[in-house]
């Protein structure tokens, strides 16, 4: 099965089977930067600063919010 094989058919489900069938396939994404809830608020901006420190020498390059969807509806 592909992704245009089954979105047709999902679009045609009543609004809360989609809802239901979005919460459900959003819920099975595997998040990689998954952080602990117990996280500090000195760690959160602790790695906050890090980030920003990556993206500000370049060892990483920042993607707007359109290049991220782009990238990830590939």
């Amino acid at each position: 099965m592909t992704v245009d094989s089954i979105a047709p058919e999902a679009l045609k489900l009543p609004l809360i089977d989609r809802i239901q069938l979005a919460a459900s396939l959003w819920e099975s994404i595997e998040d990689p930067y998954t952080l602990s809830a117990e996280m500090t608020d000195e760690d959160a901006i602790a790695l906050a600063l890090t980030r920003d420190a990556e993206v500000e020498s370049g060892e990483v390059s920042a993607l707007s919010h359109a290049e991220l969807m782009a990238r990830l509806r590939r």
